[in-house]
This record gives structure tokens, sequence and C-alpha cells, in this order.
């Protein structure tokens, strides 16, 4: 009987102890479970942040190219149209360079501008002469501060690599057209 009691005592104490190591094994799981959700999503919000970062300025790139266009024709300034001439041919080639980057990481760029960029076109499409002129200068001063806001943004704290590069390698040259830009709206406040 005594025998029988051991055994059964025995074999109850197993039965606890595969209880207890299989409960562990299931919380080992659950925290390796939601470590690699909670992962997926950190990559998942990185991404979005690269695909925003480049949705924004494929749009703005655009915007900067119509207004370039639309300032050409309806500038009074020779200032304002080398200017808006100088806008056309660094932010198309700015964004060529970042549709060819757009497709080599699967990322669909916007066919047309983002809301915000289409008032501003309408704005200024609606002014004329020299009103037009100080409006697109103090547009474009704006405009090139929140751009290089952005993009040193995206070049410190991008995760992709290539968009970093991106990035990096077009801060001259929004900084450049910043300068440029506050050059030519002093002068476009003295007309």
């Amino acid at each position: 009987m005594k025998t029988k009691l051991i055994w059964v005592s025995a074999l109850v104490l197993m039965w606890g102890f595969t209880a207890c190591n299989s409960s562990e094994n299931k919380d080992t799981t659950d925290s390796t479970a939601d470590t690699a959700v909670m992962s997926s999503d950190s990559a998942s919000d990185a991404q979005n942040e690269d695909t925003e970062f480049m949705n924004e300025a494929a749009s703005g790139g655009m915007m900067e190219v119509e207004l370039g266009q639309l300032a050409a024709n309806k500038a009074v300034s020779a200032d304002v149209k080398k200017f808006a001439q100088m806008m056309v041919d660094d932010h198309t080639k700015a964004n060529n360079e970042l549709k060819s980057l757009a497709a080599q990481k699967g990322i669909t760029l916007p066919a047309m501008l983002m809301e915000k960029h289409q008032k501003m076109v309408n704005d200024l499409t609606a002014k004329t002469g020299k009103e037009f002129d100080k409006e697109y200068m103090n547009r474009m001063v704006d405009d090139h501060k929140e751009d290089i806001d952005a993009f040193e943004k995206a070049a410190d704290n991008g995760n992709d690599a290539d968009i970093k590069a991106f990035a990096a390698k077009t801060l001259p040259t929004l900084k450049h057209h910043l300068q440029m830009a506050e050059q030519t709206e002093k002068k476009t406040d003295k007309m």
C-alpha cells in the first residue's frame, strides 16, 4: 500500500512539474511572439516614415517645377524669372532621381500634387505682376526652409540608407535655393 502511495505521489509530482514547465514554455513563446510583432511594427513604422518623406518630397518637387514654370511666364522681374528657371531645372533633376529611387524601393509616388501643394499653385495662379513676384518669392523662402528641415531629418534619422543618402545629397541644393530665394525676395520687396 505504501508503495502504491509513493508511486501515485511521484506521478502527481511529475505531472505538476510538467504542467509548470509547459506554462514557462508558453510564456517564453508568447514573449518571443510579442517581441517579433513589436519588431515588425517598428520596421513597418520606419518604412512608413521613409515612404511619407518620399511622397512629400515628390509632391513638393512637382510643385516647385510647376510654380517655376508659372513664374517663368508670369513674373515681371528678370531675377524672379532666373530663379524660377533654376527651380525647374534643379527640381526636375531631383524629381527624376527620386522616381528612380522609389522604383528601386517599390514605393509608388503620387502622380498629383498633395492638397497643400495644389493650394499654393492655385493661390499663386491668381496673382499677377509685382504682387505675383513678391508672393512667389515669399513662398519659395518659406517652402525651402520647410524642405531643408524635412531633408535634414530624413538624412539624419531616416531608416533606409539609400533614402538617407538621397536626402543628404539633395540638401546642399536646397540650401543654395534658400539663399538665392532670400536674395531675390529682398529685391522684390524693393519693387
